[in-house]
């Protein structure tokens, strides 16, 4: 018994990655898959083969399942990605330094596009995270709305860049990043460093992007998520030499 169940859970498996590739480059959202039977006869495989593959799919993220009708084809979105990026974080300190360094391919490179191709609206987007920064620093109870402002600053800069894959990755990553800035920040203010230290940080990218210097967008985002990181570590580090 047990090895048909693993046949059957391997040929679900099977269809589910055939399935799943028709799904990435044929169909568009909203797009219901054929019918059970009809999958079954294309894949010569039983309903229950097509039944599991399915539900392997929506397990990925990449179907909707309601009871009575059939599979349709999910809006794409970061969210399975999103949860595996909190997760790594939480289990394990490197995660932290790991989406460091996938911030700095991605951001350096927002910030050098943004730079060559900001619309107003986009420069007015990334203005206005930065005021927001700013008029939370200044309330008595403002960190967290700093933090978001903080994440919308980068999220304003990743927009402006134009290039849509670059926006879907940094949605994935917007939570976990909410909670690295939180870290950072501890290890920040054992730096010695103050909020305004890092609205200066953000000024100076803004300015670049705004100049259409693309070459120094992209070295003043490096800089800053350099400084980052190395909040990160002094966080990191006071925590580990605390007494337990």
């Amino acid at each position: 018994m047990s090895d048909v169940r693993q046949d059957q859970s391997s040929a679900a498996s099977v269809v589910a990655d055939h399935l799943a590739n028709a799904i990435l480059t044929e169909m568009t959202p909203g797009t219901s898959l054929p019918s059970e039977a009809e999958l079954a006869s294309q894949y010569a495989v039983s309903r229950l083969t097509v039944r599991e593959a399915v539900k392997l799919l929506a397990g990925r993220g990449l179907l909707e399942l309601s009871r009575g009708k059939r599979a349709t084809v999910r809006e794409p979105d970061g969210s399975a990605f999103s949860d595996f990026l909190a997760s790594m974080m939480r289990s394990d300190s490197k995660g932290l330094f790991d989406l460091v360094e996938v911030r700095l391919s991605l951001e350096v490179q927002s910030a050098t596009l943004a730079a060559k191709r900001a619309s107003r609206a986009g420069l007015a987007a990334i203005e206005n995270a930065l005021q927001g920064m700013r008029d939370a620093a200044a309330e008595p109870d403002g960190e967290t709305r700093f933090h978001d402002f903080d994440v919308g600053f980068h999220e304003a800069v990743v927009l402006a860049s134009g290039n849509r894959v670059l926006g879907y990755l940094f949605e994935a990553m917007a939570g976990p990043l909410r909670e690295g800035i939180a870290i950072s920040r501890h290890g920040h203010t054992n730096r010695g460093h103050t909020l305004s230290d890092t609205i200066d940080a953000h000024q100076r990218i803004l300015d670049a992007i705004r100049s259409g210097n693309a070459r120094s967008a992209g070295e003043a985002m490096r800089l800053h998520l350099k400084d980052t990181e190395r909040d990160i570590r002094t966080a990191l580090s006071s925590i580990a030499s605390s007494p337990s």
